[in-house]
Formats: C-alpha cells, sequence, structure tokens
C-alpha cells in the first residue's frame, strides 16, 4: 500500500503486540519529530542586565530595585553592573555598598548567585529568583477589563454605560 502511494511504511512501536505502522512521508515525519524535540527544550532563564553607579541616588536605586525584582518574579536573572568612572576605581567599597543595599532591596524575590567582583571598571553581581516565587506571565497582566466605564471631557466623571439593543 505504502509503495503504491509513493509514501513509507515508519514502524512506530515495534514492542506493542501487534507492531504498530504508519504509512507516512519519512521526510515530513522526521522533521516534525525534530520540531517537536526543539519546542520541548527547556527555555534557559534570560539575563537582564541594570547598571548603576557608585553615587547613584537614593530614588534611582529604589526605581531601578523595583525593576529587578519584576525581572526576577517573570523568572530572568539579573546581572547588576556598578561602572566606576575616573577617580572613583580607588573606593571600590563604595561599589560594594551599593551593590549591598541593591541585593537587599531585592531580597523578597531573588538571592545573590555571585558576589560582587571587580572586573576593571566594572564590579558585577548576578541575581537569581529564588525557586518558591511564582513566574508573572507579564501578557496577562496587559489585559484590559472591557467593563470599565471610560473617562473622557477631562471633567473626571464617568459616562454611564449604556446597554446595546
Amino acid at each position: 500500500m505504502a509503495q503504491g502511494e509513493g509514501l513509507d511504511l515508519v514502524l512506530i512501536t515495534a514492542t506493542a503486540d501487534p507492531p504498530v505502522a504508519k504509512i507516512v512521508d519519512y521526510g515530513k515525519h522526521k522533521y516534525l519529530e525534530g520540531k517537536a524535540g526543539k519546542d520541548k527544550k527547556k527555555h534557559s532563564a534570560e539575563v537582564k542586565g541594570i547598571k548603576i553607579s557608585p553615587r547613584i541616588a537614593e530614588h534611582d536605586m529604589g526605581f531601578l530595585s523595583k525593576n529587578a525584582i519584576r525581572f526576577l518574579e517573570e523568572g530572568h536573572k539579573v546581572k547588576v553592573t556598578c561602572q566606576f568612572r575616573a577617580r572613583e576605581i580607588a573606593h571600590p567599597e563604595l561599589g560594594q555598598k551599593r551593590l549591598a543595599i541593591f541585593a537587599e532591596l531585592c531580597a523578597e524575590a531573588g538571592s545573590v548567585e555571585r558576589a560582587p567582583a571587580l572586573d576593571g571598571r566594572l564590579m558585577i553581581m548576578i541575581l537569581t529568583p529564588k525557586p518558591g516565587a511564582k513566574k508573572k506571565d507579564a501578557k496577562a497582566e496587559d489585559k484590559q477589563d472591557g467593563g470599565e466605564a471610560v473617562q473622557d471631557h477631562g471633567d473626571g466623571q464617568d459616562h454611564p454605560e449604556t446597554d446595546a439593543q
């Protein structure tokens, strides 16, 4: 039958009684198997980067830590880089303090995978999400409820909902 249709006879399960075989195009069968195998591969966590400096302001540190917490909750790793400029490199302890403060701010969502280490003019620390933290779906958060009243004309008043007839 397979030769008559110009297709191949593929043995699916040889150990079954009776053995299971399919009449398919073997090239297409191998292609689909390979494609299914790629989908099964575990996606590695993406590494998101955040840059700070030893002179970063407290407000900026809070803002960047909120971004890092969001990344960690989404399941990504966060690479925090403290960049030293000019003569700041003479005081690496300032960068280490800033990175320690940053790690404290992100402590509920992640833990330090790699402690701060100086690499040229950069001090790098890597944070990983805590294993118990659940991953948020960013696309699910973007959904808007269609039943909300719409505000218009800048007067702060909601328009009454009208029933479609």
